[in-house]
C-alpha cells in the first residue's frame, strides 16, 4: 500500500510559478506511476500530468503542455509537479495520485490518492 501527501500550493499572480511535492510512503513507491489532477470549484476532477515509475514516460493534459513539468526522485519517494506561466484558470485543488500502471493514472482511476493543495492564481 501506498500513502501520498501534496505540499507546496500557495497564492501566486498570473505568469509566476509554484512547485508542488507530493511525498510518498510504503517500500514499493518507486513501482508505482505517479500522476497531478485537480479541481476547480464547481468542476469535476481533471487529469493534469503522469509518470511512469523509472521516470522515463510523461504524459500531461493539452491546457498545461509547454508549462507544466513532472518528475520524480525515488530515492526520495517525491514526485514533483513545476508549474510556469500559471494562468487563473488554473486556480484548483491539486491531488497527487498513485497508481500500479501508467494507463490507470490516464484513466483517471488511480488506486491512492492525497488530500490535495490549493493553488489559487490571482492578483
Amino acid at each position: 500500500q501506498v500513502q501520498v501527501a501534496e505540499s507546496g500550493g500557495g497564492l501566486v499572480q498570473p505568469g509566476g510559478s509554484l512547485r508542488l511535492s507530493c511525498a510518498g510512503s510504503g517500500r514499493t513507491f518507486s513501482r508505482y506511476a505517479m500522476g497531478w489532477f485537480r479541481q476547480a470549484p464547481g468542476k469535476e476532477r481533471e487529469f493534469v500530468a503522469v509518470i511512469s515509475w523509472s521516470g522515463v514516460f510523461r504524459n500531461y493534459a493539452d491546457s498545461v503542455k509547454g508549462r507544466f513539468t513532472i518528475s520524480r526522485d525515488n530515492a526520495n519517494n517525491t514526485v514533483y509537479l513545476q508549474m510556469n506561466s500559471l494562468k487563473p484558470e488554473d486556480t484548483a485543488v491539486y491531488y497527487c495520485a498513485a497508481a500500479q500502471t501508467y494507463g490507470t493514472v490516464i484513466g483517471g482511476e488511480p488506486e491512492y490518492w492525497g488530500q490535495g493543495t490549493q493553488v489559487t492564481v490571482s492578483s
